[in-house]
């Protein structure tokens, strides 16, 4: 029952992968595009809000669907905290910024799938990711403040660069509460990913250098097996001198 029950909640995601890729990818323009070309006509605003609101309701119901469909629904809801919070947050507007959060996590749950075993592919995509959705997240709350210094797009992505490397340069910085939400989020995923890139480095020179120590102590147990063969056939040739010496009669 239990396996049979897992098999439908894979076979759920399965079917539904390229799908919500699709409607992320749909979000992320509906919501860049506004904050891009502020000078579109209000209907356009209107429907891109609208298709916003659609799609994350989308992704609340697959959520929901998920959920349903496993059998340990606790440990389900346990291991898939962050997506709860991103997709119950925005519904309160001063955090309705974080829907945007909710595109991200399904780009990335399809950027690992396709790029597993490709560590420089995976990091590169999510960084990209991170780096454009911050920028477009903190120029949408910073723009209507007049305190602001990150007013253009230009300096959005400077500052979303800078924050993700955790270089911290300070010349532009989110004076709002939206814009130092999407920082802190940006600060964690940048951590994230260094971590991430740290451990896997790691990891990679130590296989490195274990590789290197067998290959060196398998070189050095064939030099010792060599030089051992030739040490007993030396040992057999003096052997045979000696027997030859004793068996060759005397000459008078």
């Amino acid at each position: 029952m239990n396996i049979r029950s897992d098999q439908r909640a894979d076979a759920w995601e399965r079917r539904t992968a390229g799908p919500l890729t699709a409607l992320a990818v749909v979000f992320l323009l509906a919501y860049a595009v506004p904050i891009l070309h502020p000078q579109l006509p209000r209907t356009w605003h209107d429907a891109c809000e609208a298709a916003n609101i659609t799609i994350w309701a989308l992704f609340v119901g697959d959520y929901v669907v998920r959920f349903l469909l496993h059998v340990e629904r606790i440990r389900f809801v346990r291991g898939h905290l962050f997506d709860l919070a991103v997709l119950l947050l925005p519904v309160l507007r001063p955090l309705r910024v974080l829907r945007l959060f909710t595109a991200v996590l399904v780009l990335t749950r399809r950027t690992e799938a396709w790029a597993r075993g490709r560590l420089a592919l995976y990091v590169g995509a999510t960084s990209i990711l991170l780096i454009f959705v911050a920028a477009l997240a903190v120029l949408d709350a910073e723009r209507a403040n007049p305190d602001a210094n990150i007013t253009s797009y230009a300096d959005a992505v400077w500052w979303a660069c800078v924050t993700i490397t955790t270089v911290g340069y300070g010349d532009h910085f989110p004076t709002t509460t939206d814009g130092k939400l999407v920082a802190v989020g940006l600060m964690m995923g940048g951590i994230g990913l260094i971590g991430f890139v740290t451990g896997s480095l790691a990891t990679w020179i130590v296989d490195r250098i274990s590789v290197k120590d067998d290959d060196t102590q398998d070189a050095t147990k064939s030099d010792i097996a060599q030089v051992l063969a030739e040490v007993k056939a030396l040992r057999e040739e003096v052997a045979a001198l000696k027997q030859a010496q004793v068996a060759e009669p005397t000459v008078q």
